[in-house]
């Protein structure tokens, strides 16, 4: 911690064995978790809330002033969870008034070159790979793997364990439990492998992939399909699940495959 090429603020709150290395800035009103390391040249500016056990590449900005020419100074957070690695050149903004605050989870991964914007949610275990762009308000579920260069426009909602393709435009909410890729983006799959490495068994990814097909195949229309699934689907956490994102999705998800 005594880093004389660093620049440290009195008052932020640095937890024991961390390691700053040289050319690095850290603001006021910083807190920085028991064990995590901070390369070279990386920013932690105001309002930063850093886990415990994170890694934090050389170039990286953490807490800037969030890209909205709404924001007036507010006093905001940006909230990294524990055993989180950022990679080099990312930035997470502060959030706004509207929530407070940016958050991502626990045990993530943000690649080089990723931005995630004011009032984002990422959840835990998120992997976001080089030059992911998040806009504002962005909502990331647990497991999700948003491919390089996809980008996601405000206010979208990406549901746990679903994986966007490499260079996506993301316009919709996309549901739990998919692969997302083609443009315009829409469903292609159920992301069966990840959901079987994760733990998930034959019977569960069964009844994920037979919700899916009256939502996106059988059914045109989506409010018909999800009456369907509710009568005649057993219940169960993963289709209980499914049918809240659906209903709670203000802008829509995703189209169905189309050859």
């Amino acid at each position: 911690m005594n880093q004389p090429l660093a620049y440290i603020h009195p008052e932020a709150k640095i937890a024991k064995n961390v390691v700053i290395e040289p050319f690095v800035t850290i603001d006021k009103n910083v807190e920085i978790g028991e064990g995590t390391w901070i390369g070279p040249n990386v920013a932690i500016m105001e309002g930063a809330r850093i886990g415990k056990n994170c890694k934090i590449f050389p170039g990286s900005v953490i807490a800037a002033e969030p890209q909205d020419l709404k924001f007036e100074g507010e006093k905001t957070l940006a909230i990294i969870g524990d055993n989180t690695t950022i990679r080099e050149n990312v930035t997470v903004n502060r959030g706004t008034k509207a929530s407070g605050e940016t958050r991502v989870g626990n045990n993530c991964l943000l690649m080089a070159n990723a931005h995630v914007a004011h009032d984002c949610i990422v959840g835990d275990h998120a992997i976001l790979v080089n030059n992911v762009a998040l806009a504002g308000h962005v909502e990331i579920g647990d497991w999700a793997i948003l491919g390089g260069l996809s980008a996601v426009h405000q206010f979208v909602r990406i549901g746990r364990h679903a994986m966007v393709s490499g260079g996506a435009l993301v316009r919709k909410d996309v549901p739990p439990f998919v692969k997302a890729a083609k443009e315009p983006i829409q469903y292609v799959g159920v992301n069966s492998i990840g959901l079987r490495r994760r733990g998930f068994t034959a019977e569960q990814i069964n009844q994920i992939q037979d919700i899916y097909r009256y939502v996106f195949q059988k059914i045109n229309n989506i409010s018909k399909a999800i009456e369907y699934i509710e009568a005649e689907m057993p219940a169960s956490p993963e289709r209980d699940e499914i049918i809240e994102f659906i209903k709670k999705s203000p802008r829509g998800i995703i189209k169905g495959y189309k050859q």
